[in-house]
């Protein structure tokens, strides 16, 4: 599949609308040009995938998958070898449900004992986490299911995450806040990043063009694609210039202002084609997947769990 030539032939409208979900787990369909939907799906620690189209934060049963044990824990481990296996059992059951990205691993730094993720989170630790989380990204990205490597990035607290902003001089930026994700990137190139809620240093996450282009992709060469933590992306246009490509979940007041924006010459068209160049690879990509699934063999999933927890 040539994406340039798919780009040339979809409207603006498909384009832009391309840019969102379809809901909140899935990528848009084009059918018109036989593009599909991709679904996403929590899960760093276990496939947390409901049978309904939104998130019903628990309230809903989701299906079946074995619960591993949290990130502090394997982190715990120091063992590569097992988050590498860990990955690899999280991306065969990801192709059992045709789950192209899963929403992991978070390699946010634990710095204070009230951010309600810690558990979540590999470590206080820069280097223990990016090699973690280089090792769990590569076992899942084996069996043709991508990742998410995320909160991208300083987000370290969940109190007014959305509004708060991280403040950090650029040499605890570089050498604590961003090594997980710069190994991570480096070493085990994940499908995707995710834009934290924050600010850094007054700038949202979404928004912040030195982040997501000049250090993520010009300087460490990431090639895939930035999708914004669910409702992050406040202003979509400086979103999109800044190298956020996907905006989750489903949101058609952003994709209007898309639309807005190149129509009245304020937005270039070419920055919107790049974005969407970037969601067609990554899910016709993640539409190979299907060639490879198994049957899931859940007791030894379980029975690779408890060796992770011993």
């Amino acid at each position: 599949m040539d994406v340039k030539e798919l780009v040339a032939k979809m409207t603006l409208e498909e384009k832009a609308g391309l840019c969102s979900g379809q809901d909140f787990w899935h990528t848009k369909a084009v059918e018109r040009l036989q593009i599909p939907a991709m679904m996403v799906s929590d899960g760093p620690h276990g496939l947390r995938k409901q049978d309904e189209s939104g998130d019903h934060l628990g309230i809903n049963e989701s299906i079946k998958a074995v619960c591993f044990p949290a990130g502090c824990a394997t982190a715990a481990s120091f063992d590569r070898e097992l988050l590498y296996k860990v990955g690899e059992t999280l991306g065969k059951e990801c192709q059992a449900e045709g789950v192209g990205v899963i929403l992991g691993p978070a390699v946010n730094i634990k710095r204070s004992p009230l951010c309600g993720r810690n558990f979540e989170y590999f470590s206080e630790d820069p280097y223990l986490a990016s090699e973690i989380a280089a090792s769990q990204i590569k076992g899942v990205q084996s069996k043709n299911v991508g990742t998410s490597i995320k909160h991208f990035a300083a987000n370290n607290a969940e109190t007014l995450r959305i509004n708060m902003s991280s403040d950090v001089d650029e040499r605890a930026l570089r050498e604590i806040y961003l090594a997980p994700f710069e190994i991570g990137v480096k070493n085990a190139k994940p499908w995707t990043v995710m834009s934290s809620y924050n600010k850094v240093n007054g700038v949202q996450m979404a928004e912040n063009r030195e982040l997501l282009t000049d250090i993520l992709r010009e300087e460490w060469g990431f090639d895939g694609v930035v999708v914004s933590d669910w409702g992050g992306v406040k202003d979509r246009i400086k979103a999109l210039e800044a190298g956020n490509d996907l905006d989750m979940p489903e949101n058609r007041r952003n994709n209007q202002s898309i639309i807005d924006a190149v129509r009245d010459g304020i937005l270039s068209e070419s920055v919107l084609d790049q974005s969407v160049e970037r969601i067609l690879e990554l899910v016709f990509k993640a539409k190979e997947q299907e060639r490879f699934t198994d049957e899931v063999d859940f007791e030894n999933h379980r029975n690779l769990s408890r060796k992770v927890a011993e």
